[in-house]
This record gives C-alpha cells, sequence and structure tokens, in this order.
C-alpha cells in the first residue's frame, strides 16, 4: 500500500482543484490547484464552512448536507460560485462521499467552465491569427510586385516627358505607390523579430502613461493599477510601447469622439497570473496587461474580428493598429483578447514571464 505522504504528493500535483470536506461542510483538504482556482490559501482557510470558501445556493448547501447523510454522490453541472474577493466562477463540480471514514466526509472534484471556454476560445483566435497571417503576405507579395513595375515606369516616364509640368501625374502615380505600398508594409507589421531583453512591464505603462498624458494635456482621467510584485520580463521594450500605445490611442480616440476626453476615464491595470495556458502551453507565471476604458464600446458586428487588417469602429481609421499589436504580442509568444459593451472596454494582454521551451525568439540577444 502506498505511504500517506505519497498519496498527499498525487493529490498535491494534480491539474484538478480537490476539496475534502467533514461532516459539518468544513475543509479539511485543498491541493494548490484549488488554492489557485478559488484564489485563497488552504492553510488560512482550514477548518472553514465551505460556504465561506464561496457562496452558493442554499440548495447546493443542501445536496451537500444530504450526500453526508445518503452516502450518494453527485455532480452539478454549470453552477456559479461567488468568491470572496468579489468575482464569480463557472464550475462543474462532483461530490463523492468517502464512506470508510467514521463518518462521511465528501470528495469535490471543480472543474472550472470558464478556463476551459476561455481555453477553447484561444485556440480559436491563434488558429484565426495564423491564417490570418499567411492571407496577408501572400495579399502583401501580390499587391508589392506590381507596385514596383508601376513606380519604376513612371520613373522611366517621367525622364522622357518633355514638359517639366507633365511630371506632376507621373509623382502623383509615385507616390501613391508609395503610399500604397507603407499601408502594406504596416499591414504585415514588424518585420524584425522582437530584440529581447529583461525590463521591468511598468517601464512600459509608465512610458505609455506620459506619452498619452502629453497628448491629451491633462484632459483624459488616466489611472494607474500596478502589481509590484511581478517580475521582470523579457520583451522587446520598443515593440511593447507600441503595441500598448495603439490600445490606449484607439480608447482615447473613442472616448474623445463620444463625448470629450474630460469625461473619460482609462485605467493601465497590471497583475501575475500562475498556471495560466496560452494556446497549448501551459506557462507557470503570466504577465497581465490591461487597458480599461469607459468609452462607447465596440461595435457588436466587429468585434470578433477587430483584430483582422483593415477592420475599424471609425469611419477614419486604417482598421491597422490592433492588427500590428496582435502581431507583437504573437511574436512574444503571448495573447491579447477583448471584452466590450458600452461603458466598458478591456483589452488583456498575456505574456509568458518565462522562456518558453524550444522557442528561439525567446532567447537573450
Amino acid at each position: 500500500m502506498l505511504p500517506d505522504r505519497f498519496l498527499r504528493q498525487i493529490l498535491d500535483n494534480l491539474t484538478t482543484a480537490v476539496l475534502l470536506l467533514d461532516d459539518h461542510l468544513c475543509l479539511r483538504y485543498m491541493n494548490p490547484a484549488a488554492e489557485i482556482l478559488l484564489e485563497v490559501s488552504g492553510q488560512r482557510v482550514s477548518q472553514q464552512p465551505v460556504g465561506e470558501l464561496f457562496h452558493d445556493n442554499q440548495a447546493a448547501i443542501d445536496s451537500l448536507q444530504h450526500a453526508v447523510a445518503d452516502g450518494d454522490p453527485f455532480t452539478k453541472r454549470e453552477a456559479q460560485l461567488n468568491l470572496n474577493n468579489g468575482q464569480s466562477l463557472m464550475v462543474d463540480y462532483s461530490v463523492t462521499p468517502i464512506v470508510n471514514a467514521p463518518t462521511n466526509w465528501l470528495l469535490l472534484e471543480l472543474h472550472p467552465r470558464d478556463r476551459l471556454l476561455r481555453i477553447t476560445k484561444e485556440e480559436a483566435q491563434l488558429s484565426k491569427q495564423e491564417v490570418t497571417k499567411v492571407l496577408v503576405r501572400g495579399l502583401a507579395h501580390e499587391i508589392k510586385n506590381p507596385l514596383g513595375g508601376i513606380r519604376g515606369a513612371a520613373q522611366l516616364l517621367a525622364r522622357q516627358l518633355p514638359e517639366e509640368s507633365l511630371k506632376d501625374y507621373t509623382d502623383v502615380i509615385i507616390e501613391e505607390a508609395d503610399r500604397l505600398r507603407n499601408l502594406v508594409d504596416r499591414m504585415l507589421g514588424p518585420y524584425r523579430p522582437p530584440k529581447l531583453q529583461p525590463l521591468n512591464i511598468h517601464e512600459i505603462t509608465e512610458r505609455v502613461y506620459s506619452l498619452v498624458e502629453a497628448e491629451t494635456q491633462h484632459e483624459l482621467t488616466l489611472r494607474r493599477d500596478y502589481d509590484p510584485s511581478i517580475p521582470e520580463i523579457m520583451a522587446d521594450r520598443e515593440q511593447l510601447i507600441q503595441a500598448l500605445l495603439n490600445i490606449v490611442r484607439n480608447a482615447m480616440q473613442a472616448i474623445a469622439e463620444q463625448g470629450g476626453l474630460k469625461k473619460g476615464r482609462i485605467t493601465l491595470r497590471t497583475r501575475a497570473l500562475r498556471q495560466f495556458t496560452i494556446g497549448q502551453v501551459r506557462h507557470r507565471l503570466v504577465c497581465l496587461v490591461q487597458v480599461i476604458d469607459n468609452g462607447p464600446g465596440i461595435p457588436r458586428d466587429i468585434v470578433d474580428s477587430i483584430f483582422y487588417p483593415m477592420v475599424s469602429g471609425r469611419p477614419e481609421g486604417t482598421g491597422l493598429g490592433l492588427s500590428i499589436t496582435q502581431n507583437i504580442i504573437s511574436q512574444h509568444q503571448g495573447l491579447i483578447e477583448c471584452d466590450s459593451k458600452p461603458g466598458r472596454t478591456v483589452f488583456t494582454m498575456f505574456l509568458p514571464l518565462e522562456p518558453v521551451p524550444g522557442d528561439k525568439t525567446h532567447e537573450p540577444n
């Protein structure tokens, strides 16, 4: 028979959140996965009633009490748990009575639905990103080749024109060809891979903060909500500044068009997340950077496609800023998401705080 210490080690290394409740529905054990999910310390909440860990409806508590009394296991789908930190969590959970104990204790296994749905959404988004990159690069190649020929022919024609005034027409051709080439280059985003160096993420947020303050002449309310414990990240300083600035400027422009900057509010928020999955890679530690604004929100018909090139919610917008931002974050092996409704739009960037195994772009130069 396996020793108790080894069995405890197995539970501690599970990725499934596991809780053990006694016959009074008080917590006797929770593994690290449960601590991460519920955002509490197991030692701090040990022997507390389960109702103090998360708030569920009375019917759910009654079901746990019946399981203790009758020894019948059950499973509940899509349960909404309200955590003590004010957040809510949707989970599936299974309850198994341990009948060999002196009294019926309960083993709870929590499976977060929010996280599974988010991972599925991320995988779909990453797949769309790759398809978009292939399409855009193919389109750019087909556009830039004839543009080079048109520009060259216009230059040669300009040398043969008998009158200087006629060169105005060839100049228009050359300028428009250059404009289209620059547009295509911007669609492709940064050519070079990121030049990674250790930096504090708040160097990036503070630089963007100062730039936006100068641009808005202090009319816009800017707030900072930082987590000072975030360790240094390996990243390209200039590229991350550009990525974050694109998002903040979009928010600033949307607020200005809605009712003026004086009524606007933008918050820059940073946090460290543990055991977070990006795509198919599970990261021990991830840096979260959020831009939260109180603007009009993104139109519903484009919210799922705002990271595509040439998609914009503003008539005069180019639709390239968010596409470039996504490309930069992707080059850093990260992910960007958006959640928007009138009065609150949140852009969230997830950046790994440790190198991805086998990824050469995350090797220091």
